[in-house]
């Protein structure tokens, strides 16, 4: 029996898909960002504590969960020496038991996020102490490491540091850096002989302890 074949009729062409691409959701660029010091204790006597107290703001804005870091000045760079996060608001606290004798130069750094920009403030000297006694002298007349003393004269007499050594002292609140100018005191107890000057910038007494870098 013949059966006829009916030839095969063509798929219908399928209608073109359009394809769409989702744009990527903009990402907002970093703000600046505004380190603020409300309080700081930046004089200590070894093994105290410094502090620095403050808030990491975009505006009027700060985020918790932050890095803050204190940095000191070392040779050409800076050296992260403490750090602490920021709480709501941005605010911190930090604080630094600091150990070492001296007197460098700090800062705090952000380092930046996906929110803020990098940001430092300068925060000028972190100073460590120890107690030392002293007394003071004037006078004129030759003085060991050199030059003549004068009531105008900015300097300590010490037994054994080099001349010319640079000292920072504190009494009461006040503060001086004076280099090494004479030797003395030979009086046991005490360990610097402040001129007449430095005596007038501390407002020290005749004998007592004097805060001491070296």
């Amino acid at each position: 029996m013949y059966v006829p074949v009916t030839p095969a009729q063509p798929a219908p062409a399928l209608a073109p898909v359009a394809v769409f691409s989702a744009a990527p959701a903009a990402v907002p660029a970093p703000m600046h960002t505004t380190l603020r010091v409300g309080t700081s204790q930046l004089n200590v006597l070894a093994d105290q504590r410094a502090t620095i107290a403050g808030a990491l703001q975009e505006g009027r804005k700060g985020r918790p969960g932050r890095v803050v870091a204190l940095q000191e000045l070392v040779g050409h760079g800076w050296r992260t020496i403490a750090r602490t996060h920021t709480h709501a608001g941005g605010r911190f606290r930090l604080s630094f038991t600091a150990r070492r004798l001296g007197s460098e130069r700090v800062r705090l750094r952000f380092a930046g996020d996906a929110y803020g920009r990098p940001a430092h403030r300068p925060l000028g000297h972190l100073s460590v102490y120890r107690l030392a006694g002293a007394s003071w002298y004037g006078g004129g007349g030759g003085m060991a490491c050199g030059g003549s003393l004068t009531s105008s004269t900015l300097g300590v007499a010490n037994k054994t540091l080099p001349c010319g050594t640079l000292v920072t002292l504190r009494y009461n609140g006040r503060s001086i850096r004076v280099p090494v100018v004479d030797r003395g005191p030979y009086v046991a107890g005490r360990e610097f002989d402040l001129t007449e000057a430095t005596k007038r910038a501390l407002g020290f007494g005749d004998t007592g302890n004097v805060w001491s870098t070296s």
